[in-house]
């Protein structure tokens, strides 16, 4: 993993733990459209995934009926739901050291506007060189296509000079879908076996563990 000049973050269960809030704007947004969830535990496969992906799968909605989901989640997501939020300890310290000699970006399937405002709200932001999100529209939401989003912003930046950090499935095929390493971070939403499934090139069991790697770059 040497020569390594840009890091490539996923927010959602890389640096943040959103659960509280994702799975209860879930269930808002579900309840809105007359399904009751008790359960938040049985909502926490939204976390990663693009939202209307995960509508249609686990509820089997159309696109119209995902996409009236998704209006209902941010009716609440917008206003509570992006703040019932947590940094991961140990993460603003491992990002004010890698900002001294990486470029950091953030690559997350959430809409950027979202992503800026938690950014800001936990005192992150300004590590970040890039901060790349989907669009509010619906469009730029699958992984591989943020991550390609990411990489045009290092200009000049050779694929091997790129890591990747996420905790799903998805972040280690987007970011193999361009030729850049992974590292899957175990302490995420990654379902038993997910990382190695999916073919992390390393795994981070803890911040301190995930630190240290980056810092050996």
């Amino acid at each position: 993993m040497s020569n390594i000049k840009y890091i490539l973050f996923d927010l959602d269960g890389t640096l943040t733990n959103p659960k509280i809030g994702i799975t209860t704007s879930v269930a808002y947004a579900l309840d809105k459209m007359g399904i009751h969830v008790d359960d938040l535990e049985k909502l926490t496969p939204f976390i990663g995934p693009p939202l209307t992906d995960s509508f249609m799968e686990f509820y089997d909605m159309s696109k119209e009926e995902a996409e009236k989901a998704i209006v209902y989640y941010r009716e609440r997501f917008s206003v509570t739901g992006l703040f019932e939020n947590e940094v991961y300890e140990g993460i603003p310290e491992m990002l004010e050291q890698l900002s001294k000699t990486k470029e950091l970006a953030i690559a997350s399937s959430k809409p950027t506007v979202f992503v800026e405002r938690i950014l800001e709200h936990f005192g992150i932001k300004d590590y970040f060189h890039h901060i790349i999100g989907s669009n509010l529209d619906g469009t730029r939401c699958n992984k591989d296509e943020v991550v390609e989003a990411a990489i045009d912003e290092f200009h000049s930046a050779r694929k091997e000079e790129i890591i990747m950090v996420g905790d799903r499935k998805f972040d280690i095929e987007g970011g193999h879908a361009h030729g850049v390493k992974v590292i899957g971070v175990r302490f995420g939403f990654a379902g038993e076996g997910e990382l190695e499934a999916a073919g992390a090139d390393y795994i981070a069991e803890t911040v301190a563990e995930l630190s240290e790697q980056l810092e050996m770059l």
